[in-house]
């Protein structure tokens, strides 16, 4: 994934800040034209491969033209060029891929009122523009029973890139997930402070090993933790794609996007003239469907993949989430009461590690 992408959670969406939508329903003027723009090369092994294998299935899906820029840095003068030219060759339907491009795309929606832009990651919304990342954290809690059912030390890592809402959240959810299958597991924790850097990945990997981790688990793009697992035969977990190829043997299952979930229904009703952006953006998750686990492996006990699907059927009928109280802190302190469950808003603020979890959360940059 791209450098700043991730950085959805660096300075995650909050209610506060979303600008208010319009009441009244888009108008899309003239045949729908749809254009991608990208930070870095669509093929990135990771969060932009994700969201291309989404456009690909809107042009398939939809019969409209669909155009790609890619490598348009996160810069206010880049994106522009790049969003003019594309609204110049009569592009209407404008899809942004980065947190960096939020304030870009605020200003590009209203220069352009009567073109719709959708955003990846974003943070601003309004009357033709739509924000949109999703709840991830489901797919990480059933990875975490998954992965207990696998662990055999009592210990299981998982990098991080920064201590932000929506890194803190996944990181939560697996150790939560994982203690729900075995009570007494606990979590290494430690962060990067990058969104991209293989050989740091590969070392910090190492270091959970030699602490007697045996499952690495990944919230990054870098393949490095899962070479450095399958070299020692320990289990992984990937994430954004299905990272199996990395690791053949010890791969338990990977947390998946499917973009196309969201992306090809959202650019259809911007078509029919019924699509009225939310005022504090899109959050779909595991009911939608764009956010999901691959397949669990042969190594997961019949028991724990029975529990993986209960547990997976009851998200989506919205009977349960990862973090219905009590939600206890690292510190023993009292998260979500017994009887409540987490706010979004309390979400996207996430700035605390769960009990089951071992490591200190740096300041947040």
């Amino acid at each position: 994934m791209s450098l700043i992408v991730r950085t959805a959670a660096a300075l995650a969406v909050t209610a506060s800040l979303a600008m208010t939508s319009g009441a009244l329903a888009f108008t899309l003027e003239g045949e729908p034209k749809i254009a991608f723009i990208y930070a870095a090369t669509a093929k990135d092994g990771g969060w932009n491969e994700a969201i291309d294998k989404a456009r690909a299935a809107v042009e398939q899906e939809t019969g409209y033209t669909v155009a790609v820029a890619e490598s348009i840095p996160e810069e206010a003068t880049a994106l522009k060029n790049a969003i003019d030219l594309f609204v110049q060759r009569g592009f209407n339907i404008i899809v942004g891929t980065t947190y960096g491009y939020s304030d870009g795309i605020a200003e590009a929606a209203k220069a352009y009122p009567n073109v719709a832009f959708l955003n990846a990651s974003g943070t601003t919304n309004g009357p033709n523009l739509e924000s949109f990342y999703a709840r991830t954290y489901q797919g990480w809690y059933l990875a975490g029973m998954a992965a207990a059912g696998v662990d055999k030390t009592g210990k299981m890592g998982m990098l991080g890139g920064f201590p932000a809402g929506v890194v803190n959240w996944d990181i939560n959810a697996f150790a939560r997930g994982a203690r729900a299958v075995k009570p007494d597991v606990e979590t290494i924790v430690l962060y990067t402070n990058s969104w991209w850097d293989p050989v740091k990945e590969g070392q910090t990997a190492e270091a959970m090993l030699d602490q007697g981790a045996d499952v690495i688990a990944n919230n990054l793009s870098s393949s490095a933790p899962f070479a450095a697992a399958e070299k020692r035969g320990a289990g992984s977990v990937g994430f954004q794609l299905d990272m199996s190829q990395h690791a053949p043997k010890g791969m338990i299952t990977s947390v998946v996007f499917h973009w196309e979930k969201y992306l090809v229904p959202t650019i259809k009703e911007i078509a029919s003239g019924n699509w009225t952006p939310e005022e504090y953006g899109a959050f779909p998750g595991i009911s939608e469907g764009v956010v999901d686990i691959t397949p669990l492996s042969d190594s997961v006990p019949a028991d724990v993949k029975a529990k993986v699907e209960e547990v997976r059927a009851a998200m989506i009928a919205g009977k349960f989430s990862p973090f219905d109280g009590p939600v206890v802190k690292q510190d023993g302190s009292i998260a979500v009461p017994a009887g409540e469950t987490i706010s979004d808003e309390a979400l996207w603020n996430m700035d605390y590690l769960v009990e089951g979890t071992i490591g200190t959360m740096p300041a947040a940059k």
